[in-house]
């Protein structure tokens, strides 16, 4: 059966390990690329780059609508019948080609006819590259026959090859376009292989007539989500770069730089979990679903409110190490949007496993809407005023109202999915290492933003580590009796 189909279903604790390092990987290569890309372009240069991948987003979420969260769905579902699954390919890539035609048409109108898109025009044009290859790197089909080893050594292979040209060809100031091509290479060129195998796994040539129609809804609905979501989490660069200027993106791009790769960290569980909370609904064990959704709020949190503190308490010095000297006015950004690592933890579980397994979609759309529309008012009132500060603080904000609404839909269920005593033991468990950070600080000076990060984060996180062992914090209670467990063995 695997030789017909052409590959192998391998088992979920394999499947886990390759997301495990795919995960790893998101956080391991920014930290190489991004302090040698930040000291080489400068903030001008690294500017003008963010902000092209922040305008040729939009037109590759129209280029493929929400099918990269529909295909895994539908095809999926499938995925042991190879006609029914050539056919759902066929027809979803139909619609993306048709989105995409139309995304290129609004970009090219856009190029032309738009000055602040005009003054990077073959950076735009290489960066618009990233649409035809995500709309034919069908992601989400190799994702539905669960070809995580694929993913991951594809990945990872063009994430080394992209380091390594950025290295022999990334030199001055002026080899920004050189970095942008080198981005696309790293974030979709693998696409190519995608484009080649498919025809290996899928008949492309099935006569079985197309129905587009049935997809439609469904796709729009997801549309929505990844739109509002991206207004309130992409706009501030965008419009920071039409607003302002390229120098304030670079600073920006800094100070965002961190808070997502950190997101990404807190919300790594929610990969995990997913799958359980649906198949604890389906078979209507609720205890099971509370139980999975008290240890997530409580990962979250344990993660996310220490390193949100760490990074508003040591902003200065976390800039210096990853972007240098001429970053100092990230800072204060980095400052502000600190704060939305918590909340974005927060919005992760109630609106994609709470919401989203309840069938309760349209809630999460709604929440996102109101993200999105917040965003853009305090965008528009912020940015002019005080830059990336301002965009910043308008992120932050529009983060805390996602959280506030979906708490809102959830207020009926949240009760029995919250532990506060434990939430209290993490509040506490921050506030002495901030007091021993501050006096450190005031007493200890090292010229090497390097060994001061070291020395700083062993401080910070060992004592807060140290506090949740006696105050046994949840998940470090968990965590140290399975130890005990294991060594007695």
């Amino acid at each position: 059966m695997e030789k017909e189909k052409g590959y192998k279903i391998h088992s979920v604790k394999y499947n886990l390990i390759m997301n495990v390092i795919l995960k790893m990987s998101s956080f391991i290569f920014p930290l190489i690329t991004f302090p040698y890309v930040s000291r080489v372009l400068g903030a001008v240069g690294n500017g003008k780059v963010s902000f092209a991948t922040s305008v040729i987003y939009y037109f590759t979420m129209i280029a493929t609508l929400g099918i990269p969260t529909y295909g895994v769905k539908i095809c999926a579902q499938h995925r042991d019948n190879k006609e029914k699954l050539s056919k759902t390919v066929k027809e979803l890539l139909a619609i993306e080609s048709i989105a995409m035609l139309i995304s290129y048409l609004i970009f090219f109108v856009a190029l032309f006819a738009i000055p602040r898109l005009q003054e990077e025009r073959t950076l735009m044009l290489i960066n618009s590259a990233t649409i035809l290859l995500t709309v034919f790197g069908v992601e989400w089909f190799y994702q539905a026959i669960e070809q995580y080893d694929y993913i991951t050594f594809r990945n990872l292979a063009f994430k080394v090859l992209s380091i390594v040209l950025m290295f022999l060809l990334v030199h001055k100031t002026e080899d920004y376009i050189l970095y942008g091509a080198i981005t696309v290479i790293g974030t979709v060129g693998s696409n190519v292989l995608n484009i080649i195998r498919l025809r290996k796994l899928v008949d492309l040539k099935t006569k079985a007539k197309l129905e587009l129609s049935q997809h439609i809804r469904p796709i729009m609905m997801l549309f929505m989500l990844s739109a509002s979501t991206m207004i309130y989490t992409s706009l501030d660069t965008t419009m920071l770069g039409f607003i302002k200027g390229d120098a304030d993106v670079g600073y920006y791009s800094a100070a965002i730089k961190l808070k997502n790769i950190l997101v990404s960290l807190v919300t790594s569980l929610g990969t995990v979990l997913l799958p359980r909370l649906s198949n604890s609904l389906a078979n209507q064990d609720m205890s099971s679903f509370n139980r999975l959704i008290k240890k997530s709020f409580d990962f979250a949190l344990l993660v996310s409110i220490p390193l949100a503190t760490y990074c508003v308490m040591e902003a200065s010095i976390c800039i210096d190490f990853l972007a240098g000297d001429g970053y100092q006015p990230a800072v204060l950004p980095m400052q502000l949007i600190s704060p939305a690592i918590i909340f974005i933890g927060l919005s992760n579980i109630i609106g994609i496993q709470i919401l989203i397994p309840l069938g309760k979609e349209n809630l999460t759309v709604i929440s996102t809407i109101v993200g999105a529309i917040v965003n853009v008012i305090l965008n528009s009132i912020l940015i002019p005023a005080y830059s990336a500060a301002g965009a910043a603080l308008a992120t932050t904000i529009a983060e805390l109202s996602v959280v506030i609404v979906q708490l809102y839909f959830i207020k009926d269920r949240i009760t029995s999915m919250l532990d506060i005593k434990n939430y209290i033991k993490i509040l506490f468990a921050c506030i002495i290492p901030i007091v021993i950070l501050v006096i450190n600080n005031m007493t200890i000076h090292i010229d090497s933003s390097f060994i001061t990060i070291i020395e700083t984060g062993i401080l910070y996180f060992v004592i807060y580590g140290l506090l949740l062992l006696i105050m046994k914090e949840n998940i470090v209670k968990e965590i140290t009796s399975n130890l005990k467990s294991r060594l007695i063995k």
